[in-house]
């Protein structure tokens, strides 16, 4: 029975960065010899085990075979007879095919430190083409590493393409590409993700709302870079460098959908395309089954983030309506997020990345206004139900108007 660490644990060592949870891999030994050393069975498609001690997984080395298609068409082998270069081969990328025996020597049968040397991400094999989820994986190792300048191999690049046209990728479930999706947006370079997508053909399959965006125009005026899809990349890196909130990234990813469904007849203008594009995130959320907070700020960012962009020019009683129909005075927390995202997006255009915007300035200050006032003043004044509502509007519209002077 021999053990090894295995995966992101040796990966990120020998790229300098912080080392977090720690995979290993037993070669040599049976479901019997695990459980007689105490350790608690928990895998049931392949047998994985959890330390008496340490609860770190411990995984019986194994082999995989392609069964049917999709990610879950594999059946796996698990016996003291395979070896450790058997088990590596099965694994998706070179850089995390690298293993690490008790006494610290490195096991690299693919070459994997080389490639962290030459910053690449290559597949370890052939077999690569059988995991859809892969293509997901790789874009966001490439989201994670983009800023240590990794890039991905030309071969494994046609091979991701290869998949995408075979359709592969129409197999993945709602959940596993949402649950990729969702680690990476909170990656250092999240734009990575889709633009890897986007090079070997799977955004448009499972983001059609997002792909359609490029060449698409806006008014060079307002947006010197022009195209959309440019624009929605450069306003998530923003979003990326303003919060590390993945709600955050995600709204001011889609925020801009609308875009994608203007006649080209209106070109470059795009009039009304808030409104055309909530129910474009609505019905990716459906797709994805995305949680409710990730929804609920990507909608009113959708909706709402020209009222944010001419805060300086909104109407006293209109802003009111903005913030209450933000929900800011009882969801204030949520309101923050989304002044973030639309911060975001001002700075996701060609030569404003580091401008000075008041946008924000000027929300706080009238949310903070108009949140002071105390309903309990309007209760002993002996005001009820709609009188009290009423009476708040208006107290709320003139403090607004007042810290706008």
């Amino acid at each position: 029975m021999e053990i090894y660490l295995v995966g992101g644990y040796v990966r990120d060592q020998l790229l300098g960065l912080e080392t977090k949870d720690r995979d290993w891999v037993v070669v040599g030994s049976s479901p019997e010899d695990m459980l007689q050393l105490n350790y608690r069975q928990v895998g049931k498609d392949f047998p994985v085990f959890l330390h008496p001690q340490t609860n770190e997984e411990y995984a019986l080395a194994r082999t995989e075979r392609k069964t049917a298609a999709g990610y879950s068409g594999f059946s796996f082998h698990a016996s003291a007879d395979i070896t450790l270069e058997e088990d590596l081969l099965r694994r998706d990328l070179t850089i995390n095919a690298i293993a690490q025996s008790d006494k610290g020597e490195l096991i690299d049968p693919f070459n994997g430190q080389a490639d962290i040397e030459a910053k690449i991400l290559r597949h370890v094999s052939p077999a690569f083409i059988e995991d859809p989820v892969r293509i997901l994986r790789i874009a966001r190792f490439a989201a994670r590493f983009a800023d240590l300048g990794f890039t991905i191999a030309a071969e494994t690049q046609k091979l991701m393409s290869e998949m995408v046209n075979n359709g592969e990728v129409d197999s993945l479930v709602a959940e596993r590409v949402w649950q990729e999706t969702m680690r990476a947006l909170a990656e250092k370079t999240p734009a990575r993700f889709f633009e890897v997508l986007r090079d070997c053909g799977a955004l448009k399959k499972l983001f059609p709302e997002i792909d359609r965006l490029w060449g698409v125009p806006q008014p060079e005026k307002h947006h010197p870079e022009i195209d959309s899809g440019v624009h929605t990349m450069m306003v998530l890196t923003q979003a990326a460098k303003l919060s590390s909130d993945p709600k955050v990234r995600f709204a001011a990813l889609v925020h801009d959908l609308g875009k994608g469904t203007t006649p080209e007849t209106q070109w470059p203008k795009h009039i009304d395309h808030e409104s055309r594009g909530v129910p474009l995130v609505e019905d990716l959320c459906d797709r994805y089954r995305i949680p409710n907070d990730y929804r609920e700020l990507a909608v009113i960012v959708t909706k709402y983030h020209l009222h944010y962009h001419r805060a300086a020019e909104l109407r006293d009683d209109t802003f009111l309506t903005t913030l209450e129909s933000l929900d800011a005075f009882r969801r204030p927390d949520r309101f923050e997020l989304f002044l973030l995202a639309c911060e975001a997006d001002s700075r996701g255009r060609t030569g404003y990345e580091d401008e000075h915007f008041e946008q924000p300035e000027i929300y706080r200050k009238v949310f903070n206004a108009a949140n002071a006032l105390d309903t309990k003043e309007l209760v002993a004044k002996g005001l009820k139900g709609k009188e009290i509502k009423e009476e708040l509007s208006k107290q709320r519209i003139k403090a607004i108007h007042e810290i706008r002077k």
